[in-house]
């Protein structure tokens, strides 16, 4: 007898009958915009994944901002870390739900890669230049569509497009829904800890309520937020959490957008600066746009916002610098928080 087991596409596609009801089967999905044929061992939600983490466009989010904007201490959470982290909570909902974790894991490990540089910062300055505004989701959706095309499944791409709160329509499978709260879990958990790190709050600081359930920030905020939706969601039928949790972690998040998430200082200021004034160089300058990763049917403000979200933060510091000379690097020893928007 051996130790090992052959699974194949069709043993792992077997597999879902044991998911959920609601649960997204892969033998299900709506299909992608150019049919592939099946991988004999990865189901199309498998593929997906690897495809989205093997990108370029992953790899940047190593040197994007989260929340403080281009840390030099190394413990700072950066938008690699945070996507890693939305991973991690996602996939523990999922598999606590009896949903499909593949499908799942592909969603949160994409959902962030169409930010700018500085963040949520970043996707301010940009507001001026493209009507209605410009958001992280639907240049993610972008990326993998057109200026890195995976051709990935229609879930995948629905549930990045809709991974955002404030996105409508809400995405259509249960495991975008997971994301959604896995995201929200995740941000409030490190971002947290981060301003503690940076000095912006103390323990104590945080409100009473937030404090009595979930205590001091640290991994125990995670475990109570996950089991409030896996112990609350099955009796209801849908993702969500137990209301009294809700009510604390809509707290959290009010108090945090006070005291970190809308704090105004110097270096989120030059964030945008550096932004607009690259992005008013090249469209004064298009030609100076580089061949590669652009999509040449498009308009120019598009090729130029294109490019200059697809910078990492220090590339558009370095990129500035070259250009302009340096007006004050945004980088303040983790001490800029990111306006967050999410």
């Amino acid at each position: 007898m051996t130790a090992l087991l052959r699974r194949t596409r069709a043993d792992r596609e077997a597999a879902e009958a044991a998911l959920a009801p609601s649960a997204t089967r892969s033998t299900a999905s709506r299909g992608r915009a150019r049919p592939e044929p099946d991988d004999p061992l990865r189901t199309c939600f498998e593929r997906d994944r690897d495809r989205i983490l093997h990108s370029k466009a992953f790899r940047r989010l190593k040197h994007k901002t989260q929340v403080f904007i281009d840390p030099e201490g190394d413990h700072y959470v950066t938008r690699l870390t945070h996507a890693l982290q939305v991973t991690q909570v996602a996939r523990a909902l999922a598999a606590g739900l009896g949903l499909n974790e593949p499908l799942t894991e592909a969603i949160a490990l994409g959902h962030d890669v169409g930010h700018s540089p500085f963040g949520h910062t970043g996707e301010e300055a940009l507001e001026p230049y493209v009507a209605g505004g410009w958001h992280h989701a639907a240049q993610s959706v972008r990326i993998y569509e057109l200026l890195e095309d995976a051709n990935l499944t229609w879930e995948v791409r629905d549930g990045i497009r809709a991974h955002s709160w404030r996105i409508d329509p809400p995405p259509a499978t249960p495991e975008a829904h997971v994301v959604r709260f896995a995201d929200r879990i995740a941000y409030l958990s490190h971002d947290a800890l981060d301003a503690v790190r940076a000095g912006l709050l103390s323990p104590a600081d945080f409100p009473a309520t937030v404090k009595s359930r979930l205590g001091p920030p640290g991994s125990r905020w995670i475990g109570e937020m996950v089991h409030a939706i896996v112990d609350h969601a099955p009796s209801v039928g849908a993702v969500v959490m137990e209301p009294a949790m809700l009510a604390v972690m809509h707290e959290l998040r009010a108090f945090m957008f006070e005291r970190v998430y809308g704090h105004d200082d110097v270096e989120r200021r030059a964030a945008i600066t550096i932004i607009r004034r690259l992005v008013d160089h090249f469209l004064a300058r298009p030609d100076q746009l580089p061949d590669g990763y652009r999509e040449l049917a498009a308009d120019t403000l598009t090729q130029v916002v294109d490019h200059v979200t697809g910078m990492t933060d220090r590339y558009a510091v370095a990129a500035h610098d070259r250009l302009f000379g340096s007006p004050g690097r945004p980088v303040r020893e983790g001490r800029s928080p990111d306006l967050r928007t999410g």
